[in-house]
């Protein structure tokens, strides 16, 4: 009977673990690991040991805005997204309700951990977390762009903080990384919503390819490669690093322009999200080239 039982309460342990992660499931590849990637990449110095701490700083505060998001419209994500955990049955919206709001402290008393640093990047995250769901700042977007691009700062710098040996902090150089990054980020997001724009059309939901949708792919065919030459520089990448990046980001830009299909969309944003992750690295480049 007590094998039983334990066996029970393991599975039911297991679930509901299975139920936060897929919260996060998205966003392992577009955020989780580009952003570990850079993390790692930017930090001044690092005990290979403390590499973990990048990755779990960083899951922690996409678990919380995850949260936050998912409890908007769950009726919405019942008709485009079902495997979600709410409108799965997972979990109830009262429940992940409150998890998103135990998760503001918990990620407050983690960050305190790592310094005052890590605790400004938590802090900031929390509140745009809140400007960007429960005030809805992610319905205009231009907004929804910057608001993006200010979250993903604050994890770039969180995670940077966390993975960086006896709380190193981040130098002028890290700074400058991660301005650009957010930069780079907040003018070329909308990659993500192409694929999602005809959803978006029904629900009314503002973005930059429902309202230009023809200036919004055009800005992917003229910006990316335009960023992959400007960061190439601004990193001091090789001649042949620098080439291939270019015509890498003159090729994913010009799939933007060229095929409009959902299912061709969903590919460039794979592309996109790649071309962004390799971004992530060039940092890294320099500093073990140039930096000191």
């Amino acid at each position: 009977m007590f094998s039983q039982a334990f066996t029970v309460r393991a599975d039911s342990i297991a679930r509901h673990l299975e139920t936060v992660f897929l919260f996060t499931e998205n966003d392992v590849r577009t955020t989780l690991i580009p952003v570990t990637i850079f993390a790692l990449s930017v930090a001044p110095k690092y005990d290979p040991s403390h590499v973990w701490h990048a990755p779990l700083w960083i899951w922690f505060h996409l678990l919380q805005f995850n949260l936050a998001n998912q409890i908007q419209d769950p009726e919405e994500d019942r008709k485009n997204k079902p495997s979600r955990p709410i409108p799965a049955g997972r979990i109830s919206v009262d429940s992940a309700a409150d998890i998103r709001w135990v998760m503001v402290p918990v990620c407050l008393l983690l960050s305190l951990w790592y310094g005052t640093q890590a605790l400004l990047a938590s802090t900031v995250f929390a509140a745009f977390t809140i400007w960007y769901n429960e005030l809805h700042g992610d319905k205009l977007g231009l907004s929804k762009n910057v608001l993006t691009a200010i979250l993903g700062g604050c994890l770039e710098f969180g995670g940077t903080v966390a993975v960086g040996s006896g709380n190193s902090g981040i130098d002028k150089a890290g700074v400058l990384a991660i301005a650009l990054s957010s930069t780079v980020f907040a003018t070329t997001l909308h990659a993500q919503d192409f694929k999602d724009e005809e959803g978006d059309r029904l629900t009314g939901r503002c973005t930059l390819p429902t309202l230009f949708p023809k200036a919004a792919r055009f800005s992917m065919m003229l910006g990316i490669p335009i960023w992959s030459f400007g960061l190439s520089r601004m990193w001091e990448l090789d001649a042949l690093s620098t080439t291939a990046y270019v015509i890498y980001g003159a090729f994913v830009g010009t799939r933007f322009m060229m095929y409009n299909t959902v299912d061709a969309d969903k590919q460039s944003c794979k592309f996109y999200s790649l071309w962004y992750a390799l971004g992530h690295l060039l940092p890294g480049y320099w500093r073990f080239f140039y930096g000191v």
